[in-house]
């Protein structure tokens, strides 16, 4: 049994694993056997304070929708492209300590059904033909264009998370690379659309394959534990490695992509 003065100079006895209290100003109370202060308020937990380092300690999944919108530089500075998928990746290891380029490894693919790039529409173009003698000579034959629609993955993705003393803010920088698949050959020329031409055509085909090295970064924003708002930017170079006869390829494209992580 344990017997504490009160305030008012009475006696409160106390259970054997009861610790005595005794108020001492609003919003702290004092632990009569220590003389300590104490808070009366909950202290949040360490998760609802930190989500970044919730992150970075348990080595989450995230899975993320999003939505990519982009536009070519250059002389592609007239094509635009929309595409929509899903992320997945992994937060891996333990953080590496490097001054300002400390950070965390983490590796990721995406997936996008939705790929789509808007080109100039169709229209009629000067080529060099040839005559079955061997002459050569100016003609204008339908040049492919419009709206190019398929699929594309990346299925490597790597990622590194800087350390950083935010609660909210992870920033992040990548190197990726992918694969699209479209139903005409991309970017269009004469052959994009399979328009016919007649007699051989010194200007060959491009590819329906296409790959698409990368790099970026970008940014979450965490608006709670384990879900967070996502922005990055990425640098994307188009090009069918030749697999066509031609591969004038999109040599630079801007894109921007926003989505909406669920970390598990």
């Amino acid at each position: 049994m344990i017997v504490a003065q009160t305030p008012d100079g009475g006696a409160v006895s106390r259970g054997p694993y009861q610790q005595a209290m005794a108020p001492v100003g609003a919003g702290e109370r004092t632990d009569v056997l220590t003389g300590q202060a104490s808070e009366s308020r909950a202290i949040a937990s360490p998760v609802d304070e930190n989500p970044v380092a919730e992150v970075r300690s348990d080595h989450l999944w995230a899975l993320a929708p999003f939505v990519n919108w982009g536009t070519g530089v250059g002389d592609r500075s007239d094509y635009k492209f929309l595409w929509a998928g899903f992320h997945l990746s992994k937060v891996m290891f333990r953080p590496l300590h490097a001054g300002i380029l400390s950070g965390q490894f983490e590796f990721g693919g995406e997936i996008m059904p939705l790929w789509q790039a808007y080109t100039p529409p169709p229209h009629s173009q000067a080529y060099t033909c040839e005559t079955p003698q061997g002459a050569f000579y100016t003609c204008n034959l339908p040049f492919g264009g419009g709206t190019f629609r398929g699929v594309s993955i990346e299925p490597v993705i790597f990622r590194w998370n800087f350390l950083t003393k935010s609660r909210r803010i992870q920033p992040w920088f990548q190197g990726a690379g992918g694969l699209i698949y479209t139903t005409h050959k991309f970017p269009p020329n004469l052959m994009s659309n399979n328009n016919p031409a007649n007699g051989p055509i010194i200007d060959g085909g491009t590819s329906v394959w296409n790959f698409t090295p990368q790099g970026g970064f970008g940014v979450h924003y965490f608006l709670k534990s384990k879900r967070s708002i996502d922005l990055g930017i990425n640098a994307v170079h188009i090009s069918s490695a030749s697999l066509g006869d031609r591969n004038p390829g999109v040599n630079a494209s801007i894109q921007i992509q926003a989505g909406y992580t669920f970390w598990k």
